[in-house]
């Protein structure tokens, strides 16, 4: 059953993070599982399915004076959030949870910590998205993506990224990871043509650029060097058509709402492709 924990920290101190600061919260949150229970930290490690999301920090930063960075302020709260898709997000949230929450643990970065103030989590079973499509699939005109960080979508198996929010990049993605964690009666045969058919993009705000996935070490260079990832981020609404069948209604506003669970595209680990979707009428 996917899940969903946001939570609002505070930091101590004022410290330095880059803007793309998703990898560093990815790596604080594993080791604060594998604290907890080592086996679970590892399986969400070493899943291929990209099964946990998480999105950047949101608030109010400081200037940093180094480029491409910025600085956080005790004087104000950062939220973000964590979704588990795999099929073991007990162990994963309870792994989670346990030591922030119960054992008021930090999360430690690789400049300071942030101290969680407040949680709060749900959880949306895949039936009950299914059956909410369907009671109001045929009402809906539209459905928008707020990419909230960049969503980093590779186009089938080549080096080459996509740059603009296509509706059968986006809703591609979003259809591989449903079918690779929803039970195996509710897996959706929506072909690319589909989305390509019956729905339209407009996007509202639109912009590109790289984020930040992790760091490796340069031995030629003797120091760190980051690893990068291209892709979009901004607002974009797709519109069915007038003639878009039923089940594609419903596919597209199942695999919309799964979204803000799963995120889009590749990394979202690490940060990218963190969204918030709206249905219109």
């Amino acid at each position: 059953m996917p899940q969903k924990i946001t939570l609002i920290t505070r930091p101590q101190t004022a410290f330095e993070l880059p803007y793309s600061e998703g990898y560093q919260l990815y790596s604080a949150i594993l080791n604060v599982m594998r604290g907890c229970d080592e086996a679970a930290s590892k399986h969400a490690h070493d899943s291929p399915l990209s099964t946990m999301s998480i999105s950047t920090l949101e608030g109010k930063f400081r200037r940093s004076q180094r480029p491409k960075y910025k600085v956080v302020d005790p004087a104000s709260r950062y939220s973000f959030h964590i979704g588990i898709t795999d099929p073991k997000e007990i162990e994963i949230f309870r792994a989670i949870i346990q030591p922030l929450v119960l054992q008021e643990q930090e999360i430690i970065l690789d400049k300071g910590a942030l101290r969680v103030e407040e949680v709060a989590s749900s959880t949306e079973g895949f039936e009950e998205m299914v059956a909410w499509a369907g009671a109001r699939g045929q009402s809906c005109s539209f459905v928008e993506f707020d990419f909230r960080s960049p969503a980093c979508i590779q186009y089938r198996n080549t080096k080459v990224m996509e740059m603009f929010p296509h509706r059968e990049a986006v809703f591609s993605s979003l259809l591989a990871k449903w079918n690779s964690v929803c039970p195996e009666a509710l897996r959706m045969a929506l072909e690319r043509d589909e989305m390509a058919r019956y729905l339209m993009e407009e996007p509202i705000s639109y912009e590109t650029h790289s984020a930040m996935v992790n760091t490796v070490f340069d031995r030629a260079k003797g120091h760190p060097r980051p690893i990068l990832r291209q892709g979009f981020q901004g607002r974009c609404r797709y519109i069915f058509t007038k003639d878009a069948p039923k089940d594609v209604r419903n596919a597209v506003m199942v695999l919309a709402r799964f979204a803000e669970y799963s995120g889009v595209g590749s990394a979202v680990a690490r940060g990218c492709g963190a969204v918030r979707v709206t249905f219109g009428e």
